[in-house]
């Protein structure tokens, strides 16, 4: 009998260290963005025993890695953990010891035209700051908060979730632990947990028809008069050859990706850019044709450069356009190799910028100014860990957010605002297509909002699919109310509201669809949440 006894223990034991299971959470938040981490601190504020598991070995996703000219169209929306942290921001920045090269009177006087200051002096916050201080912030503020941290552990994407009856009851991690948890909060940018949880979600564009949306499907952005081919009769890279669908009609292509890269002027913080080993300048003959149809000589009309305090920058527009399309539902090595592209891109494309002859002469110059920060990214060879995964999948959940909420109407619709946006309708460029003597700019969006409030059904899925996960990023909404929802801080306030919904639900043991809406609105307002604006009111 011992001897049985002893077999099994041992048994047991053997499947515990193949199998390695986390202790019970009453909160586990998926992804290390800066929306898993307002999430993460809080429900552990409001006494929740949290996990937050990343991807990588970051935390705070694009926030911290190379978009830091935060995308702020009203600041006074912006509320809560998201508010808390700009305010560190503009604390840190005023120490005189966090200015190596620079002032803080030079920085502020550098970023007026980019980023209207990019801070505000009444509410002590400040959107405009270096990766590596956005990443110690976070950090201090996750340790403060008492949030338990597990780095490296993507989800395993094929029976990664143990349902039950419509719950989730754990997941499990590349790496092979296993996570139980109460209530779940998928905050990546993929959303493979939801996926995997049996969640309805869309990717691409819906046709104007779905939602009676003016801006949705394929859409004609303008014409840039030149040949589609190269020399040698080739078409150019990631060139479609023909248009395809009619206008309006949806699609499941994505607008592009790229990454916010860093970059510097100052000759003791700098290494020289290189030429990537792949280098094609025929990925470039795009930029080239654009260059010539626009008449342009600055390198400001190619990509923008954000000032960043200590002469770095944020570094924009190195769209790789259409070669994201295959991002949102591909496995790891599929999403590896579409980020290494957009890697290769980056690199290639400043390179093409400051050394090919047929670039203007201004642009060469200009962009021979700049190089890589060595005190950025230090473990990736001063390039940015995360892509700039612009959409991928989009929830179906209680309520889907449309272009009608994003224009102020059916507000009515709006019982329960948890958070609020204002960026304009911003989607960038989805393709280049062949047209005659002509090349079509396919997909680009760019129309101005008012603010606007954000549901709580659109943070929650049906409550037939499931009845324990939230989803602050990979919301339920249209592509075209996304293209403006889908900004850091507002995935931060969202993150917030998640955080505060989960623990709720954790500590009632209700589902996140039944919790008491008006006490999680109360909540939120008690912890600083904006979720009315009012232009004649000044918030402090």
């Amino acid at each position: 009998m011992r001897r049985v006894v002893f077999l099994l223990m041992s048994l047991w034991a053997v499947l515990q260290i193949s199998a390695p299971v986390f202790k019970t959470y009453d909160v586990c938040v998926y992804g290390g963005s800066a929306s898993g981490v307002c999430a993460s601190i809080e429900a552990a504020r409001m006494g929740a025993r949290v996990l937050l598991v990343c991807q990588d070995g970051h935390v705070g996703g694009l926030a911290t890695s190379g978009l830091t000219a935060t995308d702020i169209n009203k600041h006074s929306v912006v509320g809560g953990i998201a508010e808390e942290f700009y305010k560190r921001i503009y604390s840190y920045y005023l120490a005189e010891e966090s200015w190596h090269n620079q002032s803080r009177e030079q920085f502020m006087e550098s970023t007026k035209k980019r980023t209207f200051s990019g801070k505000n002096d009444s509410r002590r916050m400040q959107w405009v700051y270096e990766s590596g201080v956005g990443e110690r912030i976070m950090k201090d503020m996750l340790e403060e908060a008492g949030v338990e941290i597990l780095y490296n552990s993507p989800i395993e994407l094929v029976d990664g979730v143990e349902l039950k009856k419509g719950k989730i009851k754990s997941i499990c991690t590349l790496n092979g632990i296993r996570i139980r948890a109460k209530v779940f909060v998928d905050a990546s940018y993929e959303g493979d947990l939801m996926a995997q949880a049996g969640v309805s979600y869309v990717t691409g564009r819906e046709a104007v028809s779905t939602y009676g949306e003016t801006l949705a499907g394929i859409r004609n952005h303008g014409m840039i008069k030149g040949s589609a081919f190269l020399e040698n009769g080739q078409l150019i890279p990631r060139l479609a050859p023909t248009l395809y669908g009619e206008i309006g009609e949806g699609d499941k292509r994505t607008q592009a990706y790229c990454y916010r890269v860093t970059l510097t002027d100052d000759p003791d913080n700098m290494i020289p850019l290189r030429k990537p080993e792949e280098y094609d300048p025929a990925m470039f003959e795009m930029v080239l044709r654009r260059i010539e149809s626009d008449g342009k000589s600055e390198l400001k009309d190619v990509i923008t450069f954000t000032p960043m305090p200590n002469r770095k920058t944020d570094t924009n527009h190195l769209d790789y356009i259409g070669g994201s399309f295959d991002y949102p539902e591909g496995d790891y090595q599929t999403r590896k190799e579409i980020a290494d592209e957009h890697r290769l891109y980056a690199e290639g494309m400043l390179w093409f910028l400051g050394h090919d002859e047929r670039v203007p002469e201004t642009m060469r110059q200009e962009m021979a100014r700049w190089g890589w920060p060595k005190d950025e990214f230090m473990d990736n060879g001063s390039f940015p860990h995360q892509l700039y995964i612009r959409e991928a999948r989009r929830m179906l959940g209680e309520y889907v957010m449309t272009q009608h909420n994003i224009e102020g109407k059916r507000n009515e619709e709006i019982t329960h605002p948890v958070g609020m946006g204002s960026y304009p309708m911003d989607c960038h460029f989805v393709s280049y297509v062949a047209q005659g003597d002509s090349i079509m700019i396919e997909g680009g969006i760019f129309v101005p909002t008012k603010p606007y409030q954000i549901d709580y059904a659109a943070l929650v899925p049906r409550a037939e699919e499931c009845s324990n996960l939230l989803v602050p990023v990979c919301l339920s909404a249209s592509h075209v109310a996304y293209s403006s929802i889908r900004m850091e801080p507002v995935y931060m306030v969202l993150g917030q509201s998640c955080g505060t919904a989960a623990a709720m639900a954790a500590k009632s043991k209700c589902s996140v669809q039944k919790i008491d809406r008006d006490s999680l609105v109360a909540r939120l307002r008690a912890d600083g949440q904006i979720l009315e604006y009012n232009v004649n009111t000044k918030i402090k």
